[in-house]
């Protein structure tokens, strides 16, 4: 069993920009571009889940950076 705590990245918002933050969770979850917009519309929703906390910083930084509201949280 893996000691290393994991992280979940939530995105809370698509904001204005919502073609670019499909994009963004495409490139991140390696969805169709159908089952990216399904999510992103979802909102709010785990893009990621399990991952390492460098790899869900990054993550929810993208989708800021594209216009969404995201944040990465710690489970458990």
């Amino acid at each position: 069993m893996c000691d290393e705590v994991r992280w979940e990245v939530v995105l809370t918002d698509p904001g204005d920009r919502v073609l670019e933050v499909v994009q963004v969770v495409r490139r991140l979850t390696g969805l169709s571009l159908w089952r990216s917009k399904e999510l992103t519309a979802r909102s709010p929703a785990v893009v990621l889940h399990e991952v390492p906390e460098e790899t869900a910083t990054a993550a929810a930084l993208a989708l800021r950076e594209a216009g969404a509201g995201a944040e990465a949280r710690k489970l458990g």
